[in-house]
């Protein structure tokens, strides 16, 4: 079966393209695909152990089967719209107006909003690079939606007395001190666990939503990952 292959961030510039297509065999799994590439780009080599990879917007297993005409992505692990009555998912370019993304959760009933905003820092522990001009990040944005969905569903699952959530990255190029990042979340009171339900949908972010970002610096530049290796289920 003839199948598109994605490539994002490092792995990206490692194969020197964004997308492939490639020639798989019947009943190929995931751990077949990685075989297959690595004899085609050996370069990959060293980004095997931390090479994720998704079918169909998913993050897929090695021992997993590839259906035909799917979807297949690969990227290292994630560094860190959708609109309902109660959640608000979506990847931007445009700035973070917070005044209106704070209305937008307000109720009669509400009585606390709790706001994370991550903000890129112009100096940084990196010792190659210490100072940073700026960030660019880059997205799976299908899938990054979706996984923002998710997120937000783990959030309600976790504390149902929330009543909005708001998940919102920014992509392409910022710099240093711009707000790339917004998790909002509202409830009645705030001993409701709303802080706690904030922090847990910035941590998972960090760890499932396909987005990367480059570390941008008068010295050069490098793309920056993490080190969450998602498991099934995530």
């Amino acid at each position: 079966m003839n199948s598109k292959i994605l490539f994002f961030a490092k792995l990206k510039e490692l194969v020197g393209s964004s997308e492939i297509f490639l020639t798989l065999k019947n009943e190929c799994t995931v751990s077949d695909l990685k075989n297959e590439l690595l004899s085609k780009y050996p370069i990959l080599k060293e980004y095997l152990p931390i090479m994720l990879v998704s079918v169909n917007q998913n993050f897929a297993f090695d021992d997993e089967q590839i259906p035909d005409n799917a979807e297949i992505a690969l990227f290292p692990p994630v560094s860190g719209g959708n609109l309902d009555e109660d959640i608000l998912v979506d990847v931007a370019y445009d700035e973070l107006d917070f005044n209106i993304l704070v209305s937008k959760t307000i109720q009669n009933s509400t009585g606390a909003i709790v706001m994370f905003t991550g903000v890129i820092r112009g100096e940084t522990k990196n010792s190659e690079h210490p100072h940073t001009s700026g960030l660019e990040y880059e997205a799976y944005i299908p899938m990054a939606k979706a996984k923002m969905l998710q997120v937000a569903d783990e959030i309600r699952i976790k504390w149902p007395i929330m009543q909005k959530i708001v998940i919102i990255q920014r992509i392409g190029y910022m710099d240093a001190g711009t707000p790339t990042v917004v998790v909002i979340c509202t409830a009645a009171h705030r001993n409701t666990g709303i802080f706690d339900a904030a922090k847990y949908g910035i941590d998972r972010i960090k760890e499932v939503v396909p987005i990367w970002k480059k570390e941008i610096s008068p010295d050069g530049d490098s793309w920056i990952e993490g080190d969450y290796i998602p498991e099934k289920g995530d």
